[in-house]
């Protein structure tokens, strides 16, 4: 039985107990062993599976403890009863369920919902960047926004986790804080992360929030909807479109040069303007310091807010990065974003908003219909980061090999894709390149893509009717820096082909 019933492939980066633990539950919830039998033997199971004995008894032991499995003394562990709610069938060697739904061949009989005349909105038609699900499976993904793999401070992460797991720690997290955000998370920011772009906030002036994206998706629902006019960059963030579209709101594209936001008489009608300074998005042009002046004075002589998206913030390699514009705000009129995942985890999901403290009282109750506030955990696993130096630690580090991997695609690019001229600022995250003229960067894509290579066509970041076709994305974070060399060489045979 044990054969047709119960088999592991083992994964060599995880741990035997976790993997047999996780599987035995998994059986047990699918239905996959018999009420009436007992589980195999330890001394069975361990020879079917070539793994300890011992291991197998401390994986059933700990599903008795937690109410899987109930002990008979002299014949073993069994299911307990719980979970015995099937039948088995010996012939077939499979779980059948007690219940099976009711199925009918009678057209006339009810039918699902009409769903698709339900939606008030399509979320699902705002594509943002395309990229194929199997990227990490191409030879050099160019791809961007993804962690430099091996770089993350594991071992630190875990010491962390752990101290904050300790039972004479304050257990807080536990809580559910209803629309409170960890303490020591916000005196972290307020006092070790944001003075580093020259911002001074109070504790009731910054919002934890899922990253930035669910910050812009918590402004647009609080202050946008149909007559809201908002300016946008084009190029540009398109899940900020998006957003923004979704809620009804006017977008007034607005167009990029090589200073920044272009500053005219097509914002003076906007209530909002959104922008990414620090490192434009896509291009990586950093704001002038007069187009900055300029932006200001155009939000204070207008009435209108500005909604600053500083993404990239603890990645700026500029030789002299400016400040965050709302280190200039005497008038409240800067919303300030911005997130620690691009330089740690982006799967973490921790960004801040920073704003008058109306506002952010006002989004904050809003966060709470939504999803109260971020996991607990992870803000206070966060904080202690900061507070015990590691975060600092590891940025030095990540800083240092983000500069290493950005010279080297600068060169290869000088010296194998030279007819491809790079736009933005030397110290961003990604290159913005234009193609020699003709040039569909969308093709290039796909062909490159046969031969392994991976790149983001510019395209996708206009909006608008007349869409550029000439301009490309290289991220260089996920491809292995070895690779990078060897990755536009490969772009460039592909490129000369075409």
């Amino acid at each position: 039985m044990i054969d047709h019933l119960f088999h592991l492939d083992f994964d060599q980066q995880r741990g035997l107990q976790e993997q047999l633990r996780e599987s035995l539950v998994s059986t047990i919830l699918g239905g996959g062993f018999p009420a009436d039998e007992p589980l195999p033997s330890c001394r069975k199971l361990s020879q079917q599976l070539s793994i300890s004995r011992n291991t197998v008894a401390l994986v059933y032991e700990s599903l008795l403890d937690n109410g899987y499995l109930v002990s008979r003394p002299r014949s073993g562990y069994y299911l307990h009863p719980d979970y015995c709610g099937a039948e088995f069938d010996d012939s077939v060697l499979r779980m059948t369920p007690q219940r099976q739904p009711e199925h009918s061949d009678d057209s006339s009989s009810e039918r699902a919902p009409n769903w698709a005349a339900r939606f008030k909105m399509q979320p699902s038609l705002k594509h943002g960047v395309l990229r194929p699900s199997n990227w990490p499976g191409f030879t050099y993904p160019f791809v961007y926004g993804q962690p430099i793999r091996d770089l993350f401070p594991l071992e630190r992460w875990r010491e962390v986790s752990r101290n904050t797991l300790r039972s004479e720690r304050d257990q807080g997290w536990l809580r559910d804080r209803f629309d409170r955000d960890d303490e020591m998370l916000i005196e972290q920011l307020r006092t070790r992360v944001l003075p580093k772009r020259g911002i001074w906030a109070r504790a009731d002036e910054i919002l934890v929030t899922l990253g930035s994206q669910n910050a812009l998706y918590l402004l647009a629902t609080l202050l946008m909807g149909k007559g809201v006019k908002v300016a946008v960059e084009n190029p540009g963030f398109r899940d900020a479109l998006s957003i923004f579209d979704l809620q009804g709101a006017q977008v007034q594209l607005q167009d990029i040069d090589r200073e920044g936001l272009v500053v005219d008489s097509r914002l003076n009608d906007c209530e909002y303007l959104y922008v990414t300074p620090g490192h434009q998005v896509p291009t990586g042009i950093a704001m002038s310091p007069e187009r900055r002046g300029q932006l200001l004075r155009q939000i204070r002589e207008h009435d209108q807010v500005l909604i600053e998206d500083d993404y990239d913030a603890e990645l700026n390699l500029d030789n002299h990065p400016q400040p965050a514009l709302k280190a200039s705000d005497s008038h409240g009129r800067v919303i300030y974003l911005s997130s620690l995942s691009k330089a740690f985890s982006p799967g973490l999901r921790i960004g801040y908003m920073v704003a008058d403290a109306e506002l952010i009282d006002e989004l904050r109750a809003l966060r709470r219909l939504m999803y109260r506030h971020p996991p607990l955990n992870n803000q206070r696993m966060l904080a202690e980061f900061l507070a015990q130096g590691h975060y600092d630690a590891h940025l030095r580090r990540f800083r240092e090999e983000h500069a290493r991997r950005r010279e080297t695609l600068s060169t290869a690019l000088r010296e194998d894709l030279p007819g491809c001229e790079h736009v933005g600022s030397p110290g961003a995250s990604a290159f913005w390149l234009a193609a020699p003229e003709g040039m569909d960067t969308q093709k290039l894509a796909w062909a490159a893509a046969q031969q392994s290579v991976l790149i983001e066509s510019g395209a996708q970041f206009f909006f608008g009717q007349h869409v550029p076709v000439n301009f490309m994305r290289l991220g260089f974070h996920a491809i292995d820096a070895e690779r990078i060399r060897p990755g536009i060489r490969v772009l460039a045979e592909v490129l000369g082909r075409m």
